[in-house]
């Protein structure tokens, strides 16, 4: 199923962690001189910039090429029409990735993966207008029009399991949150469907993991069950499904609380507290940064959502007491597994052991510094064009003050 083959990408994972270690000094130039001789792979990869580049480059190609064609060869064709070119435009763009891995070996380079997901883009778009002609995309209880996000769920997870892409079995996840609404009308109903899904994939991945637990496929499988562990919690936390979420808090509104049935409602929020604290034991059992991470998110969205929930009166001084709470909380750990014997207890440890935080940190940086360029650069100063020295007292050879 897997696009790459497996002595390749344990390879790549070689490299990056020969990289961690040298970067923190842990190997010596004579050693990681040899050690990086012996982890040459074959694939071709790139740095995260470029390949955001090449992602966006390669969509505005492909994008731009589909409305070429329509304006050179179909000038006023029919909704039915489009999409059947759409559909072959996805099978297009599907073989154009399959071909770029399997000839040029690209591994997350950008171009395949801007392919695949134009495959997924143009498939549920043309399974809309080929299917469905004059039928708003709206979700309502109408079994037949969940095809499309039905196939764009699963195109996507055949994206992820061939093409590791992380970012395809989130697409996956957001296409489930479209299929309740054409199968039932009952906003508990289709929370539930969705947290049951999310619950499934969860239980599948759970099994499947200790198989892969000291090979490549274990950070794919770490992070797809922390996005797991979220989509649940985010299913069932009413509070967070209200897309006028500033109004419903600051103003103390019940608008969840009346749309829902009772019993439902309050199960969910006795959900939502006993969620966070299994989303940790898991994490620390397992020693994954990942899920641990998340829950560290959903304990926090907890306390966050916890006065809506309740209906009671938020305060503007509320989030400088969940500020406090967090930072005794990380104090407290951090010198807890400080005291332990060397910095460590029960395998954690504060400090930083790689060079990979220190990555993402540099990464973020000029990220960010590529977004707020005005944040960062001051603005020229405005000169005034009849500003002229002058003034000074002293002079030599002749000169005045004004020279």
């Amino acid at each position: 199923m897997r696009l790459y083959s497996a002595s390749s990408e344990e390879t790549l994972r070689a490299r990056k962690l020969l990289v961690n270690w040298a970067d923190e000094g842990l190997l010596a130039t004579e050693q990681y001189q040899r050690l990086k001789k012996e982890t040459v792979s074959e694939l071709r990869t790139t740095n995260i910039f470029l390949r955001l580049v090449l992602f966006l480059f390669t969509l505005v190609g492909v994008g731009a090429g589909a409305a070429l064609f329509f304006k050179v060869f179909l000038s006023q064709p029919l909704e039915q029409t489009i999409g059947i070119f759409f559909l072959i435009f996805a099978a297009v763009c599907y073989a154009g990735a399959e071909v770029a891995v399997s000839y040029a070996r690209l591994y997350h380079y950008g171009i395949e993966e801007a392919l695949a997901v134009c495959s997924v883009g143009f498939l549920c778009a043309g399974m809309q207008s080929a299917l469905f002609r004059g039928s708003p995309y709206s979700p309502t209880p109408d079994g037949v029009h969940s095809l499309v996000p039905a196939a764009g769920a699963l195109v996507s997870l055949c994206i992820w399991r061939r093409f590791g892409l992380w970012y395809a079995f989130l697409a996956a996840m957001i296409f489930v949150l479209f299929l309740p609404g054409y199968w039932t009308s009952s906003h508990s109903a289709q929370h539930i469907v969705v947290a049951v899904f999310y619950a499934a994939g969860l239980i599948s991945v759970a099994a499947v993991r200790p198989r892969h637990r000291s090979d490549y496929l274990d950070d794919d499988f770490s992070l797809v069950e922390a996005l797991l562990w979220l989509g649940i919690y985010l299913a069932i936390n009413l509070q967070l499904s209200s897309l006028n979420l500033s109004a419903q808090w600051w103003d103390g509104g019940t608008w969840n609380a009346s749309e829902f049935p009772r019993p439902f409602y309050w199960t969910t929020w006795a959900l939502i507290w006993c969620l966070p604290p299994v989303v940790l034991a898991r994490g620390v059992c397992q020693k994954d940064r990942f899920v641990i991470a998340v829950g560290a998110i959903v304990a926090i969205l907890t306390f966050v959502s916890n006065k809506p929930y309740l209906g009671w009166q938020r305060h503007t001084w509320d989030p400088m007491l969940l500020g406090v709470l967090l930072t005794s909380v990380a104090l407290f750990i951090r010198r807890w597994l400080a005291r332990g014997p060397n910095g460590i207890r029960h395998g954690f440890t504060a400090a930083r052991l790689s060079g990979k935080d220190k990555h993402w940190m540099n990464a973020g940086s000029a990220a960010l510094g590529l977004v707020s360029p005005q944040s960062i650069t001051p603005s020229p100063q405005p000169s005034s064009s009849d500003f002229r020295f002058g003034g000074g007292t002293s002079g030599g050879g002749g000169a005045g003050g004004d020279f």
